[in-house]
């Protein structure tokens, strides 16, 4: 009787583990430019995306948060006719903010 009650309490965090949010066909599109420098882009706005960093007192992998935080904002910068992204900052609980800009 107790295995379904600890499996019952245990599936939020199995969950929480997930990564759920993928790029778009249009943000499978986008490049992320990791410290590259993109003065001869233009600028197309920008963006601050966010996801769940907590489920209850679980803390979620730092390493997923910041893979759904950038494939959140590379469907958005297509959605902004970007083709590249960059990041302002460093994730903070849950949110981050980027840049979108076309290098083409």
């Amino acid at each position: 009787m107790r295995l379904p009650i600890l499996f019952a309490l245990s599936l939020p965090l199995l969950a929480a583990g997930c990564t759920w949010v993928e790029p778009d066909a249009g943000g499978r599109e986008v490049q992320v430019a990791y410290g590259k420098n993109l003065g001869a882009c233009t600028a197309k706005g920008d963006i601050t995306v966010s996801v769940k960093h907590k489920v209850g007192l679980y803390r979620r992998n730092e390493l997923k948060v910041r893979d759904e935080l950038e494939s959140l904002a590379r469907n958005e910068a297509a959605r902004l006719g970007a083709d590249t992204i960059q990041a302002a900052d460093e994730p903070l609980n849950g949110e981050q903010r980027f840049g979108a800009y076309d290098c083409r």
